[in-house]
């Protein structure tokens, strides 16, 4: 049975500073850190062998990867990393508090931007310090400058296509170690959640998010590994 593991990377330091990060590569913090060995050692628990790790380009997911990896015992594991896996591009966003920005902006806008499926933040300028441009990482790729949750799927749903499903298809258990919108455009994919259901959804910190598929990739029984740090998921068919 194909079998694949969500786990969104441990608390960074500008989750702790509230600010939005984006696809700025800030890093773990001390707790972030042991989120993520919590969550191998849960992994380690289930019983769960991984055959391949996907993982963004960011250290916070990276980083949440190798801990968990390394408490699973399981740190030789293969791993692939891909840009198309970041976060959410916060746009003109990024880097501002969130509370400071609310108070600016208004907190039914801020909400908009933060919580529609369809709304992007104002674009990031190229002036910014946070333009990607020249960041090695995302050479020869045609990058956005701001995303909404729905563009954020348009770029992960075709590597997730061409990459990840033919993976879990030929019978493959996956870990992707990623970030909260990233994996929640898998969720939308996988249980194909309609535009407003989606915005619900949230993804916490350091949880292994554990979903058994059918040959045809349809979740059959879906569960978080830490059930006190649990969010509600959609209802599996």
């Amino acid at each position: 049975m194909p079998t694949l593991v969500l786990l969104r990377h441990g608390q960074s330091r500008w989750n702790l500073e509230n600010r939005f990060t984006g696809w700025v590569d800030v890093d773990l913090t001390a707790q972030g850190e042991a989120e993520a060995t919590k969550g191998g050692e849960l992994i380690k628990a289930a019983g769960l062998q991984f055959d391949r790790v996907y993982t963004s380009v960011l250290t916070r997911a990276i980083r949440t990867s190798w801990l968990a990896l390394a408490a699973a015992g399981q740190a030789y594991v293969p791993e692939i990393k891909d840009w198309r896996l970041n976060e959410r591009h916060y746009g003109g966003l990024t880097g501002l508090n969130k509370a400071e920005t609310a108070q600016k902006h208004g907190e039914d806008q801020v909400k908009v931007w933060r919580r529609s499926y369809d709304v992007p933040p104002p674009p990031l300028s190229s002036a910014s310090e946070f333009d990607f441009a020249g960041d090695r990482r995302y050479a020869g790729a045609h990058l956005p400058n701001t995303e909404s949750l729905k563009t954020t799927l348009d770029r992960v749903q075709p590597y997730w296509e061409a990459e990840i499903a033919p993976r879990l298809s030929a019978g493959d258990t996956l870990l992707v170690a990623a970030h909260g919108n990233s994996l929640r455009a898998i969720v939308k994919l996988l249980f194909g959640l309609g535009d407003e259901a989606i915005i619900d959804v949230e993804v916490p910190t350091g949880n292994p998010l554990l979903i058994e598929l059918s040959d045809d990739l349809k979740p059959v029984a879906a569960r978080y590994l830490d059930e006190a740090r649990a969010k509600p998921l959609p209802a599996v068919a």
